[in-house]
This record gives structure tokens, C-alpha cells and sequence, in this order.
């Protein structure tokens, strides 16, 4: 017997209350990867990356931490900025 009766597995998720964590962590994960792929494809190492943005390896790994969702806008503006990119968010 199903016990969760949702139409979709935000429903799911929803029902147990972890939605919004959830959702977070893999929004944070997608973020992630696309600022490591950005830094591969640009060539520029976690150090390189840190002087643009005048701040310390141990903050930057912080930020491209997949785990890590507690990052301000601020920071991913100024990574974005860094990499010669434009930060845009959008709720649908």
C-alpha cells in the first residue's frame, strides 16, 4: 500500500517536511558543478580564482562546496564576476 499519496516526488518530499532542504542541496550541487566546469574550461585553479576575488582558498572551497548551501548572493556574484560570468536566478 502506498502511504504517500502525492502526485510527483515533491509531493513526497513535501509530505516528510525535507522539500526545501532538499531542493537546496541539489540546487547548491548544480551550482557547483557549473562553477568547476567554468573554472576547467577557463583554465583557472582554485588559487588563481581566489586572488580575483581577493579572498582566501579556504572561503572559495567553501563556496564550490556541493555540500555547503549557507553561500549569500554576494558571494556567488563575486564567483561569477571572477570567472568573467553574470550570476542569474530565477523563480519559476
Amino acid at each position: 500500500m502506498n502511504l504517500h499519496r502525492g502526485n510527483n516526488f515533491d509531493d513526497f518530499l513535501n509530505e516528510e517536511g525535507i522539500l526545501e532542504e532538499v531542493s537546496a542541496r541539489a540546487h547548491k550541487h548544480l551550482i557547483s558543478l557549473q562553477l568547476s566546469d567554468i573554472m576547467k574550461k577557463s583554465k583557472i585553479s582554485k588559487i588563481n580564482l581566489a586572488k580575483k576575488m581577493q579572498t582566501s582558498r579556504y572561503q572559495l572551497d567553501r563556496i564550490l562546496d556541493p555540500e555547503n548551501t549557507a553561500i549569500s548572493l554576494e558571494s556567488l556574484e563575486r564567483i561569477a564576476h571572477a570567472l568573467g560570468k553574470k550570476l542569474h536566478i530565477e523563480i519559476a
